[in-house]
């Protein structure tokens, strides 16, 4: 399963979402991590640049572009989270501390 999550540059939850600067994209199996890939995406900036549907527009297309099929995220704003919802990727709020570990433990009960 491919999954998206917004990191900085500690290897710690970014918790915001739709305005983090970096995410990675990680392959994960029933046995853990199998590649973990880092973006410098530069939301916080690009967030107001032409309006919300522009933004949620370009968020689509990266996680389009990489395949994701799953977020995990701390928290995010209703709009993006409908948008995600329209794309249908599962969703996974409220995680913190280490990315690493909280995909791996976000994405555990889906994997089996």
């Amino acid at each position: 399963m491919v999954v998206c999550v917004p990191v900085k540059t500690d290897g710690s939850i970014d918790p915001r979402w739709g305005r983090a600067d970096r995410v990675a994209v990680a392959q994960v199996s029933a046995q853990g991590i199998v590649t973990w890939q880092e973006f410098d995406v530069g939301w916080s900036t690009l967030h107001d640049a032409g309006g919300e549907g522009a933004h949620h527009a370009r968020v689509a297309r990266f996680l389009l572009e990489h395949e994701v099929e799953a977020v995990v995220a701390d928290h995010m704003g209703p709009g993006m989270l409908h948008m995600l919802e329209q794309m249908g990727l599962p969703i996974h709020l409220g995680a913190v501390g280490d990315a690493r570990e909280a995909v791996v433990a976000a994405i555990a009960g889906v994997l089996g």
